[in-house]
C-alpha cells in the first residue's frame, strides 16, 4: 500500500485553543490540497506545552465539541492530534488520538512523563497504562509520545503487537550541542528514530513542534524513516513547515524479509527473564 503523510510542524499558541484549532483546520486544508491522507501534528500541539496550572482549562472529553469538529474533518484525510484529554473521572493526559472516517481510531496516553530538567510533567498529568497497536486503512500503527519513544521498550512492545508504523509526536526542545554545532537533541532523534526503523523493519513518522514558548526553543526537525534506515524526508530546524512524503509499504516486507529481527524475536525468553528481575526487585524491597 502507499499513502501521502503530511508532517504539520506547527507553532502553537500557548493556552489558545481557538487559535489553535484555526491553525489546525488550515493545515489540515494545506494538506488536503497537497495530496495527504495522513496528516500529524506535534504533541500538545492543540493547547501549547508548557501548560501548568492551565491544563484543566485546556483539557478536552472526546465527545467535546473541538474533538467532534476534529473528527469531522477527518472525513477523507486521517489525523494526529496532540492534545490534553479529560477522562470520565476528571483526570488530564498528555495524550495522542488518531482520527480516521469522521471517528476516534484510537488513543496513545503518554506512558513516561519527564520531571528532570527543564521538565514537569508528572505534576500536572497522570500516566498512561497502556502502549498498544491499533489498526488502520493504511495497515498497523503505533503511536508514541516524546519521551515514551525514548524508553525503547515502548517501541519493542509495538513492534511485537505486530506494528508496521511507528507515530511519534514530540514537543521536543533544543538542548545542547554535538557534532559540529548540530543540537544534541536533533542527532539523539535522528539515531533513535533510525534506530526504530532499522532494527524493526518500519516506518518511523515523527512530528515534531516548531517555535518558541516560555523563552524555551522548540528544534522541528521532523521526519519520516524508512524500513531499513533511509530519510524519506525531513523538515527544516527551527521554523514551520508542512511537508508531504509518500510512504510505500511494501518496503516493510522487503527488509523484514533481508533482516527478519521481528520474526526471530523470543518473546518467551524476555518475558521470562523480566518476571525473574522483578521478582528479583521485589525481594530486595522487603
Amino acid at each position: 500500500m502507499k499513502f501521502n503523510v503530511a508532517l504539520a510542524q506547527i507553532s502553537p499558541a500557548l493556552g489558545d485553543l481557538g487559535k489553535n484549532l484555526e491553525l489546525y483546520k488550515k493545515t489540515i486544508a494545506d494538506a488536503r490540497e497537497k495530496g495527504a491522507h495522513l496528516v500529524v501534528f506535534p504533541e500538545l500541539s492543540l493547547t501549547g506545552y508548557f501548560l501548568k496550572d492551565m491544563v484543566p482549562d485546556m483539557a478536552q472529553r472526546l465527545d467535546s465539541e473541538v474533538m467532534k469538529e476534529l473528527c469531522h474533518l477527518s472525513k477523507g484525510i486521517s489525523i494526529v492530534v496532540g492534545f490534553v484529554e479529560e477522562s470520565r473521572d476528571f483526570q488530564f493526559f498528555n495524550s495522542t488520538a488518531y482520527l480516521e472516517d469522521g471517528r476516534v481510531a484510537h488513543v496513545h496516553r503518554k506512558v513516561y512523563l519527564p520531571t528532570y530538567g527543564m521538565f514537569d510533567e508528572q505534576r500536572y498529568f497522570a500516566t498512561g497504562d497502556k502502549v498498544r497497536a491499533f489498526t488502520t486503512k493504511f495497515g498497523r500503527m503505533g503511536m508514541l509520545i516524546c519521551e515514551d519513544a525514548w524508553h525503547l521498550t515502548c517501541g519493542c512492545v509495538l513492534c511485537l503487537d505486530e506494528v508496521e508504523h511507528v507515530i511519534v509526536i514530540s514537543s521536543s526542545p533544543g538542548r545542547g550541542i554535538a557534532a559540529k554545532q548540530k543540537l544534541a537533541t536533533a542527532e539523539t532523534w535522528e539515531r533513535l528514530n533510525w534506530s526504530y526503523a532499522k532494527f524493526f523493519g518500519v516506518y518511523v513518522i515523527y512530528a515534531n513542534r516548531a517555535g518558541f514558548e516560555d523563552g524555551v526553543n522548540f528544534w522541528g526537525g521532523s521526519e519520516i524513516i524508512a524500513p531499513g534506515g533511509d530519510v524519506v524526508v525531513r523538515c527544516p530546524y527551527h521554523k514551520e513547515d508542512l511537508v508531504v512524503a509518500l510512504v510505500n509499504s511494501d518496503l516493510i516486507r522487503h527488509e523484514r524479509i533481508a533482516s527478519p529481527m521481528l520474526r526471530d524475536e523470543r518473546i518467551d525468553v524476555t518475558l521470562d527473564e523480566l518476571k525473574r528481575i522483578k521478582a528479583a526487585r521485589l525481594s530486595e524491597a522487603r
